[in-house]
């Protein structure tokens, strides 16, 4: 059930968005990494894909590379994916070019080492990659230049985002901004100091929302990230937010963040204190967040990483306005079923009731938040939806946390032929059964819960 206020205009406006042309977005709007993918569940037949390509906590010479279809459970692609030619790679930031080429820059040293370059490499595939160059950047007296993020702007530049500090304090880190000055992302122009943040601020990731530049930045004074916005990529921002302001809890660091599939904004960061890796969401363009949790499968071997989200071809095709029953993927004889207007794991054969057939038996339909995901209907017009995380028929009661609660994202399953239903207003949980029931529960990043969330639609029963 949810427990945020209405916001009426909620299922309009996504519906509009999800009906825009690709050619009409604007690139302001999105996080300011080009191959971001807008807010809106991902079209019949394609996928949502979030690449991530992390230093390991137990190597900092060597990257994995994991992918995910809705942000929460990432999965290992390849391990040493890329290990460069000379010296250590942290705090990889990725991003996918308009030469449909991924790149990594990186920071080139170890912490107890003097660092004065970040690194460059290329992938034509997210998976194989070859080493560019090591850029020596250009500050009088540098001592190091840490964690480069790379940022793209509404007029399509390509930037970097340094911390660097110099020799004569060599742990006070101010930001810097440098953009590329050629397409090929091998000329820089001079570094520029973000005004505003200040010194002593060290992993600086920024998103472009319309005109507004919004900052987040770990204080490595006080050990919490903070919060800021400007009106110009260089400042002068102000930090509005500082202190534990979101309930993330001291010693994190490496925000990054990125917008998923409902429009609400996810920020991942490095809990270095206590080796575990966090997300939260916040669904009021930052001003509130949920509770952060644990990332399963890759917390605590995963250090600072960036996100590229994409739209891919080969997501589920699932016809809207047909009749389905849909059959557990691990349990092949046992169906959804309405049952007391819960939603049940029972078996279902030939010889069960008419009554049994029919309520096994459900509507898809467009999502009543966003047309691009579904919702599903019974033989009495109820739709189903999570109501303290249970499975449950209601009648439409027009509000949009109705249309929320009974909206579900499509996910490619564990099994041939099968669908994961992500709840729309509660990212990364499913519907999946356990004791029989279907619950709404967050996933754990374990091949059972894939198998246990799985279902195949079938032709209906009734």
């Amino acid at each position: 059930m949810s427990t945020r206020p209405p916001t009426p205009s909620r299922r309009a406006l996504l519906r509009a968005m999800a009906a825009l042309p690709a050619s009409a977005l604007v690139l302001g709007e999105l996080p300011g990494l080009l191959g971001t993918a807008a807010a809106a569940a991902p079209p019949s037949g394609s996928a949502t894909r979030y690449t991530i390509v992390p230093f390991l906590d137990s190597d900092d010479g060597t990257v994995n590379v994991y992918e995910s279809d809705d942000a929460t459970d990432f999965r290992l692609v390849r391990s040493s994916a890329y290990t460069p030619p000379a010296n250590r790679i942290r705090d990889a930031s990725v991003f996918k070019h308009t030469d449909g080429s991924y790149y990594l820059t990186y920071t080139t040293h170890t912490w107890q080492d003097v660092s004065t370059t970040i690194g460059f490499a290329r992938s034509s595939d997210r998976v194989n990659w070859t080493f560019l160059y090591d850029y020596t950047v250009p500050i009088a007296n540098l001592s190091r230049a840490w964690a480069p993020e790379w940022f793209v702007d509404g007029d399509g530049s390509v930037n970097v985002i340094v911390s660097c500090s110099t020799a004569d304090n060599e742990w006070i880190f101010t930001p810097y901004v440098m953009k590329a000055t050629d397409s090929g992302l091998t000329a820089w122009s001079s570094p520029t100091a973000l005004s505003g943040i200040g010194a002593n601020h060290i992993d600086t990731y920024i998103v472009r929302i319309g005109t507004t530049y919004h900052a987040f930045t770990k204080n490595e004074t006080a050990k919490y990230i903070e919060y800021g916005t400007a009106s110009s990529l260089t400042g002068p921002y102000t930090i509005s937010k500082t202190g534990d302001w979101a309930g993330w809890g001291s010693y994190r660091e490496g925000p990054s963040v990125v917008r998923l599939d409902n429009g609400a904004w996810r920020i991942f960061f490095d809990g270095y204190g206590d080796g575990t890796y966090y997300y939260s969401d916040s669904r009021d363009t930052f001003a509130t967040w949920t509770a952060p949790k644990a990332l399963p499968v890759i917390s605590g071997t995963a250090r600072h990483f960036t996100v590229v989200k994409e739209t891919v071809p080969g997501g589920v095709t699932l016809p809207a306005n047909v009749s389905r029953s849909f059959r557990s993927a691990n349990y092949t004889t046992r169906y959804w079923q309405e049952q007391s207007s819960l939603l049940n794991l029972p078996v279902v054969t030939g010889s069960s009731t008419t009554a049994a057939k029919q309520a096994s038996s459900f509507t898809v339909v467009p999502g009543l938040a966003d047309s691009g995901a579904f919702s599903f209907r019974d033989a009495s017009g109820n739709y189903l939806r999570h109501y303290d995380f249970r499975g449950r028929f209601d009648a439409d009661d027009g509000t949009s946390t109705f249309a929320e609660d009974a909206t579900f994202v499509a996910r490619t399953g564990a099994a041939t032929g099968s669908v994961r239903f992500e709840s729309y207003n509660y990212p990364g949980h499913y519907l999946r059964h356990y004791d029989y029931q279907l619950r709404l529960d967050v996933t754990d990043g374990t091949d059972l819960f894939r198998q246990d969330s799985s279902f195949v639609p079938v032709s209906a029963w009734a």
